[in-house]
């Protein structure tokens, strides 16, 4: 019987361990995509006017990739994220794809409790959000 007891007990403690660490990099992933939501709302705000390109005669909201780059950095310096998330890094993809539309890739890496040592490099997460600019009266 006492076999059963602590075998159920390892068990226990083996399920425990492995929801502990899932709900970490859920967590996490989720406090990256709030960081990248901020950061692709802050670039999308960054619009320049752009030429007058319909017939009504109204400007256009034009996002430049390298501004979106920038106001990205910027943003995350600022609001303390790269001491938040551990080698906190802007993807390549980060900018600018039809010039409106701001999109932010960032990448973590999540360090879960009690199996760090089994992960010492943790787990990388990714986050991507877009954010369009558009001008309306």
């Amino acid at each position: 019987m006492m076999v059963f007891i602590i075998g159920y007990v390892l068990l226990a403690l083996l399920l425990t361990t492995v929801v502990m660490a899932a709900s970490a990099v859920y967590l996490e992933h989720k406090k990256l995509l709030s960081a990248a939501d901020g950061a692709s709302v802050a670039a999308a705000d960054s619009y320049t006017l752009g030429e007058v390109d319909n017939s009504s005669g109204t400007p256009s909201a034009v996002l430049d990739g390298g501004r979106v780059r920038n106001v990205t950095l910027d943003y995350l310096n600022r609001n303390g994220a790269f001491a938040r998330f551990h080698s906190l890094e802007v993807a390549p993809a980060t900018g600018s794809p039809d010039g409106a539309t701001a999109v932010v890739t960032l990448s973590a890496a999540v360090h879960p409790p009690i199996v760090n040592f089994l992960i010492p490099e943790g787990i990388r997460i990714k986050a991507t959000s877009t954010a369009r600019s558009r001008l309306v009266r």
